[in-house]
C-alpha cells in the first residue's frame, strides 16, 4: 500500500533563461513500486526522509539507502531503485533541468558520481519541496518563476544538509582556512593532511564545490578586503598579510577577481561605509544604526 501525489508541467522557452526550471514535483510514502531500470533526459532529486531501500548502479552494484538520504538521478545515467517492500519509505522528489545545472555540477552541488548521498537532516529540503508543491497548484500565474526560484533554494538546502558537512564545518576546510595566509603550495597543504594533491582536490571540491586554489584565494581576498576597508595599511603590507610577497602580483590578482584595484576599493569603502570598524557579530534583534 502506498500513497502518492505528483504534478508535472512544461515551462515555456523564456523560463529556461532563469537557469533552472522545475518540470515536476511529487510526495510519496509507503511500499512504493520499484523504479527502473530507466534513463531520463533531465535531473531528479529524490529526498528520502524516512524508511530504507536500495539503489543499483549501472554496473550492477547494489547500495543500501537509509533515510535521511538523497538520490541524484542525472540525465543519461541509468538508475534502478526501490523502497523496502516491507517498510517502504517517505520520499519527496523534484524534476528539473536548465543551463545552470552545469554550473551547479561544477560547484559540487549536483554530484553525478554520488547517486546516493547521506543527509544529516532531510527536513529543510523537504520543506522546500513542499513549497514547490504548493506553488504548483493549477492556475497559479507565477508557477514557473516560483518553482524555478525554489529549485535553486533546494540545491542549496541539499548541499547544506549533506552528512559529510557538520555544524562545525569540514575539518579539511577548517585547516585550509587556518593556513590560508601561509605561502604553501596545494601539494604542501595536502602533505599536512597526509593526502596527495589529488585527494585534497577531491575533498575540497566535495566540501566546498571548488578547487583548493580557489578556496584559498577566496579566503585571502576576503581578508584583504577587510584590511583595506578597516585599516590604513599600505597595499604592499596588506598583500604580505594575506600571503603575497609580490604586491604588484597581488594588485593584479585582486583587480582581476574583484573587478577593481585595491586602492580604488579602499576609496569606495571609505565613502560608502561610515563609522568605525568592529569585529563583533551584530545582534539580529538589535542591528547597529548610524547616527545622523
Amino acid at each position: 500500500m502506498y500513497h502518492t501525489w505528483m504534478r508535472y508541467f512544461t515551462p515555456g522557452p523564456v523560463h529556461h533563461r532563469l537557469g533552472l526550471v522545475c518540470l515536476g514535483v511529487g510526495l510519496q510514502h509507503g511500499a512504493l513500486p520499484t523504479v527502473g531500470p530507466r534513463t531520463l533526459d533531465h535531473h531528479v532529486a529524490v529526498v528520502v526522509s524516512a524508511g530504507s531501500g536500495w539503489y543499483r548502479t549501472p554496473d550492477g552494484r547494489r547500495t543500501t539507502v537509509t533515510a535521511p538520504a538523497l538520490l541524484w538521478l542525472t540525465p543519461g545515467v541509468p538508475h534502478h531503485y526501490s523502497a523496502d517492500p516491507g517498510t517502504g519509505w517517505d520520499e519527496a522528489f523534484v524534476d528539473f533541468t536548465g543551463p545552470a545545472t552545469a554550473t551547479y555540477t561544477e560547484l559540487g552541488y549536483i554530484e553525478p558520481e554520488r547517486p546516493v548521498v547521506p543527509l544529516s537532516d532531510a527536513g529543510p529540503a523537504r520543506g522546500v519541496v513542499g513549497r514547490i508543491a504548493r506553488a504548483a497548484r493549477r492556475g497559479n500565474p507565477l508557477l514557473e518563476v516560483e518553482t524555478a526560484a525554489a529549485v535553486h533554494e533546494l540545491l542549496v538546502a541539499l548541499r547544506r544538509a549533506r552528512a559529510d558537512t557538520n555544524a562545525e564545518g569540514d575539518p579539511v576546510l577548517t585547516a585550509l582556512a587556518r593556513d590560508a595566509f601561509q605561502s604553501l603550495s596545494v601539494a604542501e597543504h595536502a602533505a599536512r593532511h597526509g593526502m596527495t594533491a589529488a585527494e585534497l582536490r577531491t575533498a575540497v571540491r566535495r566540501a566546498a564545490g571548488c578547487s583548493p586554489k580557489d578556496y584559498l584565494l577566496t579566503i585571502r581576498l576576503g581578508r584583504a578586503k577587510e584590511l583595506l576597508a578597516a585599516t590604513e595599511l599600505p597595499v604592499a603590507a596588506v598583500a604580505r598579510r594575506v600571503g603575497y610577497d609580490d604586491p604588484a602580483y597581488f594588485s593584479r590578482l585582486f583587480t582581476r577577481r574583484v573587478g577593481i584595484a585595491p586602492v580604488r576599493f579602499r576609496e569606495q569603502q571609505g565613502r560608502v561605509v561610515p563609522g568605525g570598524w568592529s569585529d563583533r557579530i551584530p545582534d539580529p534583534e538589535h542591528p547597529p544604526t548610524i547616527a545622523g
